[in-house]
């Protein structure tokens, strides 16, 4: 029996033009930027739809855009009768999960990840934090690299647990560079530093999460419908107190995507649907387990090739 997982794509992902063809074509795609737009009191969808890409990427752009576009995604493959089992989201990407679970409503989500945004941006200044994806090490011996660099004085953390043989790090900008060189020496096959705003997923995100604590706490969640696997601890939400924790620890913890994704094919998933611009988690997924069947959505081609394949 086939079991089907949406998930979501985090920050990186975003794009100009990101869901311009589903929106230009049907009216409910539209309204999801409209809504979008009335939530935030600002013309998101313009950055989204006309870019500059500069003011798209902005963490606090960003973010409410890719979720946005997600969401967009996942309601229209849900009314054309194709439903998830379980649900996942890459960082901020799990916020389209708690949405379509219906623990957050569509309005809330939006507000709460563009203050997300503006907080991680504030935490760290521009230009002290970085962060790099390592290729060709495993986990346990980078965690020894970082906790090395890290005693000498310059943080760096593990962030974002991709598939095997891939690992981001993210930490102070020297702790980021030290930690690079010395993974090689020890036998990584590569160091790629990645353009990113900020150094996300590790401790100097702790300020952001106390800031975001605040706000989630206003905001009514309700137990999800369908079931989301936490990215921090690769184990079913199954409660509004789960997911406020969640929400928080979230930030400043690695996402534990390698698990997430092993934990839905333990559940039984075949099918996983990536929901948004871009194919960075399809890849992912296919890294993890060949086996799977991978689809991303994010234009007409896309969406009929999924609706055809599953409804025939």
């Amino acid at each position: 029996m086939t079991k089907i997982a949406f998930i979501f794509p985090g920050q990186g992902s975003q794009k100009v033009g990101m869901g311009a063809e589903l929106v230009a074509n049907n009216e409910a795609c539209k309204a999801f930027y409209d809504r979008a737009d009335q939530a935030l009191n600002f013309k998101l969808s313009k950055y989204m739809l006309e870019g500059p890409q500069e003011e798209l990427t902005l963490t606090y752009h960003a973010q409410p855009a890719l979720l946005t576009t997600g969401v967009m995604i996942a309601s229209k493959l849900m009314e054309a009768g194709i439903n998830p089992d379980y649900t996942a989201g890459h960082s901020l990407g799990e916020y389209g999960s708690f949405v379509i679970a219906e623990s957050l409503s569509f309005e809330d989500a939006v507000k709460i990840v563009h203050k997300r945004g503006l907080y991680m941006n504030e935490a760290v200044p521009a230009g002290q934090g970085a962060m790099a994806a390592i290729l060709g090490m495993e986990e346990e011996p980078l965690k020894e690299v970082c906790a090395e660099i890290t005693e000498g004085g310059d943080l760096v953390q593990l962030a974002n647990l991709n598939c095997p043989g891939q690992i981001v790090i993210s930490g102070t900008k020297a702790g980021v560079e030290k930690a690079s060189q010395l993974a090689k020496q020890r036998g990584a096959k590569r160091a790629i530093s990645l353009e990113v705003s900020g150094p996300f997923h590790c401790e100097l995100m702790k300020p952001a999460a106390l800031q975001l604590e605040k706000e989630i706490e206003q905001l009514d969640i309700s137990e999800p419908k369908i079931p989301v696997i936490s990215n921090v601890h690769a184990e079913l939400l199954k409660d509004a107190e789960s997911i406020k924790k969640e929400m928080v620890e979230q930030v400043f913890s690695p996402v534990q995507w390698e698990r997430d994704v092993r934990k839905m094919l333990e559940l039984g998933v075949t099918t996983f649907i990536e929901c948004g611009p871009g194919k960075v988690l399809t890849g992912l997924v296919r890294k993890i387990d060949r086996s799977a069947k991978t689809y991303c959505v994010y234009d007409e081609a896309t969406f009929e090739e999924v609706v055809k394949e599953l409804k025939g």
